[in-house]
């Protein structure tokens, strides 16, 4: 392998570093303040965490718009969103049963189901997703948020208040350090994949669907797998389909506001395959409110047999 891929690769993988490490590093500050504040921990997991374990995939999709790497912007939330139902479910399914808290199944999990559609008809329409769409998906993140916090003010475990981690000057170092670490990590991710692209013949559509893509997906990953390990199963779940909806709402959005995003029609494939993978998840937690070993597998199947169709395809 030459030496400048070499390079390439390391800087790759040290972005990968910066992304996840920033997005802890914001999260953890910013959780800490909303304590000194007396904000909820409910509502701090519903929102802050939510958008901080979306923040590398943001990196990369805004950090990608901004430059013009249009491919990857749209094809990093495609494949990240495909890695956690398949792989972060598929794989959690298969080490331990899934249970689907009834909130996420009623509500979120159909609300997923929605906007993933809402996505696909944007890119239908004109082959791209206009800054008004962007807008519009930005919107819908707003009012959802604000749902969740109307919504969650009605539990009991609204009016618990996590301790704060650390004090009011430090969380802000965190937080400073944390957005830091995201945007070099965004910089370094784009700019190294690119090159790898070229360097290979691959596209930056193969690019952003598989090695970005999941790179991007490991916070979700080692978070799930955590929670698994604790036996806190339920939390899997939610965890997926959360970052799925940040995904398409904040990331997408956020990314086509800035400049609007077209599209090679070729991404078709990709795009009904998410709405079917997204449908296909719905209908297994439909019908037993769980995801079992067999079900697992079958997602872990589809991922493999994708990952192997884009490969072939580039």
């Amino acid at each position: 392998m030459d030496a400048s891929i070499i390079i390439q690769v390391v800087l790759l993988l040290v972005g990968f570093l910066f992304l996840i490490k920033g997005s802890d590093f914001f999260v953890d500050g910013a959780s800490s303040i909303a304590s000194l504040l007396k904000i909820p921990t409910i509502i701090v997991g519903l929102t802050i965490v939510a958008l901080g374990t979306s923040a590398p995939e943001a990196a990369v999709s805004i950090t990608s718009s901004l430059t013009g790497s249009n491919a990857m912007a749209v094809s990093n939330v495609i494949g990240s969103n495909l890695f956690n139902i398949l792989m972060v479910i598929g794989l959690s399914a298969l080490l331990g049963e899934l249970l689907m808290e009834k909130e996420v199944l009623n509500k979120d999990l159909p609300f997923l189901v929605g906007i993933t559609i809402l996505f696909a008809a944007f890119i239908i329409i004109g082959w791209d997703i206009s800054s008004i769409e962007g807008i519009i998906l930005l919107i819908i993140m707003i009012a959802y948020i604000a749902y969740l916090v109307i919504n969650s003010r009605k539990s009991k475990k609204s009016s618990e208040v996590e301790k704060p981690k650390y004090s009011l000057p430090k969380s802000i170092i965190f937080i400073i350090v944390g957005i830091v670490g995201i945007v070099l990590g965004g910089d370094l991710v784009v700019d190294s994949a690119s090159n790898i692209a070229i360097a290979f013949g691959m596209s930056e559509t193969l690019v952003g669907l598989t090695i970005v893509a999941v790179g991007t997906s490991l916070p979700e990953l080692v978070t799930s797998l955590t929670a698994l390990k604790k036996g806190e199963n339920q939390l899997v779940i939610g965890n997926v389909i959360g970052s799925n909806i940040f995904n398409i709402l904040f990331v997408l959005g956020a990314s086509s506001a800035i400049s609007a995003i077209p599209l090679d029609s070729s991404m078709l494939i990709d795009v009904i395959f998410m709405v079917f993978v997204t449908i296909l998840c719905f209908i297994f937690g439909k019908t037993q409110s769980k995801f079992d070993k067999r079900e697992g597998a079958i997602l872990v199947a589809f991922f493999i047999l994708y990952m192997a169709f884009a490969i072939l395809r580039n």
